[in-house]
């Protein structure tokens, strides 16, 4: 069995959990899209246009914040050398604090200047929250903040890890918690049981380092959910509580932007864009299209309606016809970007590295930016949609964004 410390393991219910969650990177299906949400298109920080609230946060952070309930959680790396990890839960009405938990780190908490020990996003099934950080150190909270169990990876797989930092986000799907930990030694994924924190899989990953999150396929199969996992080598369909591979796409993948999932079809960053369908009751997948001219840099692509939108490194936002990848129109956008844009209500919003904020809108022949905001810090990390509003984080700061 690997060594892991086990606190407890009682839930304790502290309020409600609501349908409009956002539970995990790219929201409960990582899709990055809330279609029902109503946003603002524009807001200012120095006057507080839209700014419902906004929180000071301590230390560093490029992971997303979530949102469960009445409740945004947020993960902080503190200290010289960033070993001081903190878990953080606010209100979601008014952006006070609840609770506080602070970790030191078992693993190596060396990265990257752009980047820092919390850069994963924490998931959460609803009744816990799970937190990795670049340490390789996974904690598992309820709701109410107490420890329920925490593993440091690196006790059982000393070699994980990468001189740049690791940023994969876990997922939850299939009652399991995926958790990838890819890099050029000791590379992996693992399946662990939400409850107690054992290994239900772990599973042999290419030997490369990887920054891309999983995606997860919803009732891909009569039997439960599917997750796919993305690295150079290309992608992996896998069963999540059992980790059976279902199949394989072999011709390569980009290692930083993740792939994007509506229904049974997948669009991977490969050779531009590549489209699998994976038809139901099927071992294997179908290549529709391949777009060689659509090429995501940094952030991930989306799909929104029936159109896929791709940001590429030149800081110009393709749109794409979902059904042969051919591109309806072009828009050039203020760069550059590290954050993944997400959508709701017929507008895509992204956020550019010196926290300007632009909003799209789209479902027309051609794109146009119908509203900005600043926020006048520097922004890496995704935001997360939850009861019509948006938040962001910086290093320093919180924000939550919603119309008066």
């Amino acid at each position: 069995m690997h060594r892991l410390m086990l606190y407890g393991m009682l839930f304790i219910g502290t309020g409600p959990v609501w349908a409009a969650d956002w539970r995990q990177f790219r929201g409960n299906d990582t899709t990055a899209v809330a279609d029902d949400a109503t946003l603002p298109t524009s807001w200012s920080d120095a006057d507080r246009e839209n700014v419902a609230w906004k929180v000071d946060l301590p230390g560093r952070g490029l992971s997303s914040p979530i949102v469960v309930g009445d409740r945004v959680v947020v993960t902080c790396s503190s200290g010289y050398r960033q070993d001081r990890l903190h878990v953080r839960c606010y209100a979601a009405a008014d952006g006070e604090l609840q609770w506080e938990r602070q970790f030191w780190a078992t693993g190596r908490t060396v990265t990257h200047p752009k980047t820092c020990v919390a850069s994963s996003t924490p998931a959460s099934d609803g009744e816990r929250i799970f937190a990795l950080f670049s340490s390789n150190d996974l904690v598992c909270l309820d709701l109410a903040g107490n420890l329920l169990w925490y593993r440091g990876l690196t006790v059982d797989f000393p070699n994980v890890s990468n001189s740049l930092g690791m940023a994969s986000s876990p997922v939850i799907a299939g009652n399991t918690v995926v958790v990838p930990v890819e890099n050029d030694s000791q590379s992996l994924a693992l399946g662990i049981d939400p409850a107690t924190g054992v290994s239900r899989w772990t599973a042999q990953r290419p030997k490369r380092a990887n920054w891309t999150s999983p995606a997860v396929m919803r009732g891909a199969t009569s039997a439960e959910d599917v997750v796919l996992l993305q690295s150079s080598a290309g992608v992996s369909a896998i069963e999540p509580f059992s980790g059976k591979v279902l199949w394989n796409y072999a011709d390569g993948a980009a290692t930083i932007p993740s792939s994007a999932v509506r229904g049974r079809t997948v669009y991977v960053p490969s050779h531009g864009i590549t489209a699998l369908h994976f038809p139901e009751d099927s071992a294997n997948f179908e290549q529709l299209w391949r777009g060689e001219r659509l090429n995501p840099a940094t952030a991930s692509p989306l799909v929104y309606g029936n159109e896929l939108f791709v940001l590429n490194g030149a800081g110009v936002l393709v749109c794409a016809d979902l059904h042969d990848g051919s591109v309806k129109w072009q828009l050039r956008l203020e760069g550059p970007f590290t954050s993944s844009p997400v959508a709701a209500g017929g507008h895509l919003y992204v956020f550019n590295e010196a926290g300007l904020g632009q909003v799209v809108k789209l479902g027309g022949d051609k794109g146009e930016v119908v509203g900005k905001g600043d926020l006048r810090d520097v922004i890496l990390a995704t935001p997360a949609i939850a009861q019509d509003a948006l938040y962001l984080r910086s290093d320093r700061a919180l924000w939550k964004i919603s119309a008066r």
